[in-house]
């Protein structure tokens, strides 16, 4: 099976919410590999119609990617189709298996073209919100590696944005809550992000570089799960909290 065959399951198996086997384990597949398969993946997409909004970053916990072995972020793209407004209503049958994480959003103010150093990267933000991510894996049982995981967009599923507040370069230690129906299943502090959630730029930066990727003015970074993953279905009211940038939810039908 070729790129552009796995690039067709993949995007098939997220069109109609349809589980997929995991594929790296029956197919030759390494990190550079899952990369262009990512990318075949949002061409298809972007065939549609659909724009590219922005990224966004995984493994941003050192202690997850020390548990997964892993060396380095991974990053994926999302698009217009992936946004949800703030307090809407959605249809949780669109997933297979959807978790929500909570995560703060950056607004890119120019365009990033090099790798930026973090002393400069608030020269390229203009605003940040507090987000929730929706993940998704494509793969049966939500099990995967980590070169299923790239090449399957890095479970990037839907986000949901909060107010567009102006940037505070101190946000490295707030309190973070994520509830289902007013219950609170996750909380934890945003230094779990890389230890200051700005570093996640500085480091899609790099990897976007590297790609020769430019991130475009306008363009939203998503820094990186603060808290575990929630399991969520239909019927639900799903919330995050984070000191200081205030409240962000969805429904689900």
């Amino acid at each position: 099976m070729n790129h552009q065959e796995i690039a067709e399951i993949l995007d098939q198996a997220a069109r109609h919410a349809r589980p997929t086997t995991q594929l790296a384990a029956t197919h030759q597949i390494d990190l550079d590999a899952a990369y262009r398969i990512q990318n075949l993946c949002v061409g298809k997409k972007l065939d549609r119609g659909e724009y590219i909004t922005g990224y966004k970053l995984g493994f941003t916990n050192r202690a997850r990617m020390e548990e997964m072995g892993v060396h380095d972020l991974i990053w994926g793209v999302l698009t217009n189709s992936m946004e949800i407004l703030n307090q809407e209503e959605v249809d949780a049958k669109r997933w297979i298996l959807p978790r929500a994480e909570v995560e703060i959003a950056f607004r890119i103010s120019k365009d990033i073209e090099e790798s930026v150093g973090l002393k400069d990267i608030t020269s390229y933000i203009d605003k940040m919100a507090l987000a929730i991510e929706i993940v998704d894996s494509r793969y049966e049982n939500f099990k995967f590696s980590l070169e299923d995981m790239v090449a399957d967009n890095c479970s990037a599923s839907a986000y949901v944005l909060g107010d567009w507040i102006d940037l505070e370069e101190d946000i490295d230690d707030l309190q973070i809550h994520l509830k289902v129906n007013r219950e609170t299943l996750a909380e934890g502090k945003t230094n779990a992000i890389l230890s200051n959630p700005l570093q996640s730029v500085v480091e899609l930066s790099r990897l976007a570089s590297k790609a020769k990727t430019v991130i475009k003015k306008g363009q939203i970074v998503l820094a990186g799960a603060a808290t575990a993953s929630v399991h969520f279905s239909a019927n639900q009211s799903i919330e995050a909290q984070i000191e200081k940038l205030g409240k962000v939810s969805f429904k689900t039908k």
